[in-house]
This record gives structure tokens, C-alpha cells and sequence, in this order.
């Protein structure tokens, strides 16, 4: 599986639990948004570039939002 292929019906579920997590206008969220709309490689790298600069338990919270 490549590395850029992400179901952007999750790519929009993670961008909900980071908006409840770090609020509707941090930077990650507003490039999740964006990716999930358009699906285009460089707003979903963009948006995995920022996901990944999140606090650890930031990412992990949000990540526990989407198994639950």
C-alpha cells in the first residue's frame, strides 16, 4: 500500500477528533479538512507532515477517538 493512499472518509474522521482535541482552527486540523475535501498527494502529505508534529499524546488521543 502506498504511503499517500488514505481513505479520505478517515482522513475527515481524524480531522474531527483533532479539532475536539486541539480546536477547529489549529493548522493540523484546517490541513486535515483540506485533504480529506480534495485528496490531492500534497495536501495529504501536508497534512501528515503536521499530524506528525503533534504532541505524542495528542496523536494518540485523536487516534483513540477513531478505534472507538
Amino acid at each position: 500500500m502506498d504511503e499517500t493512499t488514505i481513505d479520505r472518509a478517515a482522513m475527515g474522521r481524524l480531522a474531527k477528533a483533532v479539532a475536539f482535541i486541539c480546536g477547529p482552527e489549529h493548522a493540523t486540523t484546517v490541513a486535515l479538512k483540506a485533504a480529506a475535501d480534495s485528496g490531492t498527494e500534497r495536501d495529504i502529505k501536508k497534512a501528515r507532515a503536521l499530524f506528525l508534529k503533534l504532541k505524542p499524546s495528542d496523536r494518540r488521543a485523536a487516534l483513540a477517538m477513531l478505534a472507538d
